[in-house]
């Protein structure tokens, strides 16, 4: 998959951005979470919906472990252009609407 490969290559130069819906959703009432999370779910993550007819980039969904092994989803754009991912939205998934936080039941 080289969207995936793109997206970890920008994550682990840094070339990333977080959009606020992002932000946002990162940070609800309980259970932040944090940016080392999410960008360490990230690079251990696989695509587990793809969206490439997405505008204005290529985008996915992707499904990762932190380190503590707690499911995170993250939808991320590539940009070719500027070699940077675009972090859309992140959130941890409900177990009642994911089977094995990968497929929508």
């Amino acid at each position: 998959m080289k969207l995936l490969k793109n997206i970890k290559k920008s994550i682990s130069g840094s070339r990333y951005n977080i959009t606020l819906h992002a932000r946002k959703e990162m940070s609800p009432k309980e259970d932040d979470i944090s940016e080392k999370e999410l960008i360490g779910a990230i690079l251990n993550g696989k695509i587990i919906e793809d969206y490439a007819d997405d505008k204005p980039f290529p985008s996915c969904l992707i499904f990762g472990m932190t380190e503590e092994g707690r499911p995170i989803h993250a939808v991320c754009a590539y940009s070719k252009e500027d070699d940077a991912t675009i972090i859309i939205t992140t959130y941890e998934p409900d177990a009642i609407r994911w089977n094995d936080y990968r497929r929508r039941i």
